[in-house]
């Protein structure tokens, strides 16, 4: 499955995988040390259960591991994401798919995914930003699923769009529909939110331009 971008590849990324694919597993570690977190994030938000997003990840740096020959060079971030992605998808597509955690029991205490997660903030910062994030969690479970994906691959994990084309498998133009059309929608969701924040100008009549 070879994936290549046009983005900047980084150098460190490339000798991993050139030492990888000469069979030093311990650069390989490496990549999986480095992308072990966006990977379950991806994941998790395409499938929105811990237990399913875990188990995804698993086999996606499985799969990478089986065919680390096929990398190209590249974006390696685009290469492994797309494969997180494949993994979720077929994990959608099967008859007995884990997906009984909403979001939203994740984001109120359960487990975040065990050695996937990053430890999160201490109590009182945890306190204060639990209702926000809980709020945001739930806004974007509701995205519709292409949405949901570009505005993670864009807006949480800092892909650029020729990136993101390539992990969700459409044309850029789409990608950028998807992502005008996620935020806005974000943001019609959140606006009781960005309002008592003071992020977002009281506005009766400030219309979203999302088209859904």
């Amino acid at each position: 499955m070879p994936v290549t971008s046009q983005s900047t590849p980084d150098r460190d990324d490339l000798e991993w995988a050139r030492r990888a694919q000469e069979g030093d597993l311990v650069a390989f570690n490496a990549i999986v040390e480095r992308y072990q977190a966006r990977a379950y994030n991806l994941a998790l938000r395409m499938l929105r259960s811990p237990a399913a997003a875990e188990d995804a990840t698993q086999e996606a740096f499985f799969s990478a591991y089986r065919h680390i020959d096929s990398f190209r060079g590249g974006s390696l971030r685009s290469w492994i994401l797309t494969i997180v992605a494949n993994a979720a998808r077929d994990a959608l597509r099967a008859p007995s798919r884990r997906r009984t955690t909403s979001l939203e029991a994740y984001t109120e205490g359960g487990d975040p995914g065990g050695p996937w997660a990053d430890p999160g903030p201490q109590p009182e910062e945890q306190a204060l930003r639990a209702e926000t994030s809980r709020q945001v969690h739930d806004a974007l479970d509701r995205l519709p699923d292409d949405q949901r994906l570009v505005v993670t691959l864009v807006d949480l994990e800092g892909l650029d769009y020729d990136e993101a084309a390539q992990v969700a498998r459409v044309p850029i133009g789409t990608v950028r529909s998807r992502l005008f059309r996620g935020r806005s929608r974000l943001r019609d969701l959140l606006r009781p939110v960005l309002e008592l924040s003071g992020d977002l100008p009281r506005q009766s009549n400030g219309g979203a331009q999302g088209e859904d």
